[in-house]
């Protein structure tokens, strides 16, 4: 049985309350109070940690990612800081060079943004550039944020899609043509999930590497919990990629809680899943809530940098164009009555105000009584205006905001929206004041899953590099407490938890960490450069910073 007491520290309860000591005994905290009246009442045994001073924090909570995608970029050619397509294809020539191992079977890629390509160079990579890469063997880069990606000509052939092949061949998705009509490989939603094949999937063990890598980086930046979608799009939801997950929390490698959001993109997809491993959830009991089963995850519309986002208007600077609708209404309706017939939450990623209010009226239909009893979710939720938000807010709909996602989407935003929807959008202190439970994640791999980054976007509302000043539509600043609890309390509410996660309280898991720097005190500029020195997840620390 594990004992610890972490002393002489400033421990952060809730707004506004702090504490000097707290005592956990296997994994779960038994008392929070001041040095001398913890230090009386643990046991001699227990072991005595001095913070020196420093903050302490509950562990942060994810509540939106894709922790396998993590650890395949890491093993995938880095083309995210790319600042135009010719660096792109440098990156992918370099990579194939010394990795050539690695796309024996085919390269993939992900993380590029148009957005940030250097002035005069902006433009979306297609078929030709990709040729220049290899031609020998299929190449796939996505676009950060997974909605949009590129082909090269041999993939295009093991597909079988041919000058021939209709745009709308894929339900929800498009096969792009250039100006001259001719196919461009460069193809859009649902049809970026259908292709994804054309390069092999890893096979367990490496799957396996990957998922550790990604939980040792989630970890090492103050990660406990994340509420990932792994399975389901990229990866099927079979009984073996279930048992990945399961077989790293049986021989103990885990360093962190995992919930998985399931994604069914089809009426049969979600039969399957509820016929097989939902059946056999109560095998999850075993891992003492380590490792859970969590929602159905759907996908409304794509993104905004990729235009895809499913607008009530048309985007301002491509007329004619309102997005992309991923998941036909009567179709979403049954998935999420069916979810719900069985207890199931729904999330659903959201972007454009009209896949917002179209998601929201779904929901509204399994309502029980005028509740939203099975806590159904809207990620992203970007685009808004104040009457939508206040009709989440009367539904008790929850949002799964990525504050991160401004350090792209403000300069894109006003272009694409305006300004006058453009300043409602992102509304992330509107939503707390019209007592909208949110909670913060990062979605990555498309932002790095760093939560301080994410925090100090949601204080600041600041690119990474501290521009604009006084931030953009700063009145949507939230302070460091919201912004904290928003990663903590309100991500384990999302999970249905929040009786014994997300706080430092007496009868909460010990899931908590120090940190580096006093987040309450210091520069709000300087929240991003925190970093945890240690974190402890079920009262067992499994990471200490090197000294």
């Amino acid at each position: 049985m594990s004992k610890t007491v972490l002393f002489n520290a400033k421990i952060y309860v809730e707004a506004g309350c702090f504490a000097e000591a707290v005592y956990q005994e296997d994994g779960i905290i038994k008392a929070v109070g001041l040095n001398s009246e913890i230090l009386a009442m643990a046991p001699y045994e227990a072991e005595k940690i001095d913070c020196k001073g420093k903050t302490v924090i509950p562990g942060l909570n994810d509540s939106h990612m894709h922790l396998l995608m993590i650890g395949e970029v890491l093993t995938e050619p880095p083309i995210g800081p790319s600042k135009s397509v010719e660096d792109m294809i440098e990156i992918c020539r370099k990579f194939a060079a010394e990795n050539p191992d690695a796309v024996v079977n085919g390269m993939h890629g992900q993380g590029w943004n148009q957005d940030l390509f250097e002035e005069g160079k902006v433009r979306l990579p297609n078929k030709d550039d990709l040729d220049k890469i290899s031609t020998e063997y299929p190449i796939m880069l996505e676009r950060v944020c997974g909605h949009t990606c590129a082909l090269n000509s041999k993939a295009l052939e093991i597909l079988g899609i041919t000058e021939d092949t209709p745009v709308d061949f894929y339900e929800g998705g498009t096969i792009e043509r250039g100006a001259d009509g001719k196919l461009n490989g460069y193809i859009t939603e649902n049809a970026v999930y259908a292709v994804r094949h054309v390069v092999p999937e890893a096979d367990p063990e490496m799957r396996r590497k990957q998922l550790l890598s990604a939980m040792k980086y989630a970890t090492e930046h103050g990660l406990t919990s994340v509420q990932s979608n792994d399975l389901g799009l990229m990866t099927a939801n079979s009984k073996s990629n279930f048992d990945i997950y399961k077989h790293l929390y049986e021989d103990g490698l885990a360093t962190l809680r995992f919930r998985h959001q399931v994604c069914c993109l089809l009426e049969k997809d979600l039969d399957e899943f509820i016929e097989t491993e939902f059946a056999n959830r109560a095998d999850y009991e075993r891992f003492d809530n380590w490792l859970t089963l969590g929602p159905l995850k759907m996908f409304k519309d794509g993104s905004l940098g990729a235009r895809t986002g499913l607008m009530r208007h048309e985007y301002e600077d491509d007329p004619g164009n309102y997005g992309i609708d991923s998941l036909n209404p009567q179709l979403m309706d049954r998935l999420v009555k069916k979810a719900a017939e069985h207890g199931i939450q729904s999330v659903t990623h959201v972007i454009g105000d009209a896949a917002i209010e179209q998601t929201q009226e779904c929901y509204e239909k399994v309502m029980k009584d005028g509740k939203n009893v099975l806590r159904n979710v809207l990620i992203h939720c970007q685009i808004t205006d104040k009457p939508l938000l206040e009709r989440i807010a009367k539904a008790d709909t929850l949002i799964a905001y990525q504050p991160v996602f401004l350090q792209g989407d403000m300069y894109a935003v006003e272009s694409r929206c305006g300004v006058e929807l453009s300043s409602t959008s992102y509304a992330m202190k509107t939503a707390i004041d019209l007592g909208i439970h949110a909670s913060y994640g990062t979605d990555s791999p498309v932002e790095d899953c760093n939560p301080f980054a994410n925090i100090y976007c949601a204080v600041n509302r600041k690119d990474l590099t501290g521009k604009p000043d006084g931030g953009f539509n700063p009145q949507e600043c939230v302070t460091v407490e919201q912004a904290i609890d928003a990663y903590t309390i309100e991500s384990a509410y999302m999970e249905f938890a929040e009786e014994y996660k997300g706080r430092i309280k007496p009868g909460y898991y010990a899931d908590l960490e120090i940190l580096d720097k006093d987040i309450f005190t210091c520069d709000t500029m300087e929240i991003i450069n925190i970093l945890p020195e240690l974190v402890m997840v079920g009262g067992k620390v499994v990471y200490t910073k090197e000294a």
